[in-house]
């Protein structure tokens, strides 16, 4: 199976070029998430190898049209599906089946002193995540709300 062709996907218009491949290994309810970086913003390319994952993409470009707008896929080993979210956006998962194994693709190296994030339950975004009470980490459960987000934190649309 082909996951990656460079040509077909700037025939789509993703002319990203991917610079770390990772692997993450969740049990059921496990919700990693809202993340970004801003000073080193990652495109992500995701795809699920085992199992089945509600994947979550959160506008939080500043003066965007889509601003605090999300959309969210349910990727899953079965369908061989993938999720592109541009550079800009927040991102986050929730682990559906007994045992996920989730791949992702970024444009930009991991820098940890410029993650951010945004709380996963933020009622004013309203994602319907479908397991009520998730595992998160304690370092998810701390992000601030999206309005509680010092705007010099977020990235900014491109006018």
């Amino acid at each position: 199976m082909e996951t990656y062709h460079q040509g077909k996907f700037a025939e789509l218009g993703v002319l990203d070029t991917f610079v770390q491949d990772n692997h993450s290994s969740s049990e059921r309810g496990t919700l990693r998430g809202l993340h970004f970086q801003l000073r080193h913003a990652q495109a992500k390319l995701c795809r699920v190898v085992e199992g089945e994952a509600l994947d979550v993409a959160l506008d939080i470009r500043v003066g965007s049209p889509h601003f605090g707008k999300w959309t969210v896929v349910v990727l899953s080993a079965e369908k061989q599906n993938q999720l592109y979210i541009p550079a800009g956006f927040a991102h986050g998962f929730l682990a559906l089946s007994e045992r996920v194994q989730f791949l992702y693709k970024c444009s930009d190296f991991y820098h940890p002193e410029d993650e951010h994030g945004v709380l996963w339950s933020d009622r004013k975004i309203g994602i319907p995540w479908p397991i009520p009470d998730p595992l998160v980490s304690d370092k998810d459960k701390k992000l601030p709300e999206l309005a509680g987000v010092p705007r010099e934190l977020l990235p900014q649309y491109p006018k």
